[in-house]
């Protein structure tokens, strides 16, 4: 409860000053993970779970993000680190199983962290949207024009296996729509799990 009430004055006041906090005196001064740009690449496996679509889908989603250094962080009295970061990203898509072949699209999404102290692993969150274009087919159940509308959750852990280099493994959830500019609007929803590999500099 403590360390949550701490987190909390902090993100208010870091909100309200509009700078970050510095680092907690007696860390090292080496530069850590969330200090850096990071560059991901991540593929993943999709599965329609839900949606207006009768159809069955399955796709496979590639992802390269730039996640810039933080804007905000808390570093706890054991190292250990809370942080926000953005998070922009283009997606290549095969729709593997439904009436279209691929999807192309921008996302972009806050990012946040928490990293232990040694900067080794790191449990992530992220939620957000952004567009994109499909080669519809006008098929019933497909979807309804080229421009589609995705937002997304996903959440994961990342571990460092070198110098600057991690490896990530999670789960994320995406909505692909037209935002009711066709009708029927058949928005899909999928669910499946990404794997990744994140440069650090």
């Amino acid at each position: 409860m403590k360390r949550l009430l701490t987190l909390f004055a902090f993100f208010t006041t870091a909100v309200l000053a509009g700078e970050p906090a510095p680092l907690a005196p007696g860390l090292s001064p080496e530069v850590k993970p969330w200090q850096q740009n990071s560059i991901d690449l991540e593929v993943g496996y999709l599965w329609k779970v839900g949606g207006d679509t009768p159809l069955d889908y399955e796709s496979a989603p590639v992802m390269l993000s730039w996640r810039p250094a933080y804007m905000m962080h808390h570093v706890f009295e054991d190292g250990s680190a809370i942080v926000v970061r953005s998070r922009f990203a283009a997606i290549g898509q095969a729709i593997l199983q439904g009436p279209e072949n691929h999807y192309f699209g921008f996302m972009a999404a806050p990012s946040l962290e928490y990293w232990d102290a040694t900067g080794t692993w790191s449990v992530y969150g992220q939620l957000g949207g952004g567009l994109g274009w499909i080669d519809s087919q006008g098929v019933t159940g497909g979807q309804g024009q080229d421009l589609t509308y995705n937002w997304f959750a996903a959440a994961g852990v990342s571990y460092a296996v070198a110098q600057n280099v991690d490896l990530r493994l999670g789960a994320m959830f995406q909505h692909l729509s037209n935002q009711g500019a066709t009708d029927p609007n058949p928005g899909l929803n999928s669910l499946g799990v990404t794997l990744g590999v994140t440069w650090s500099f």
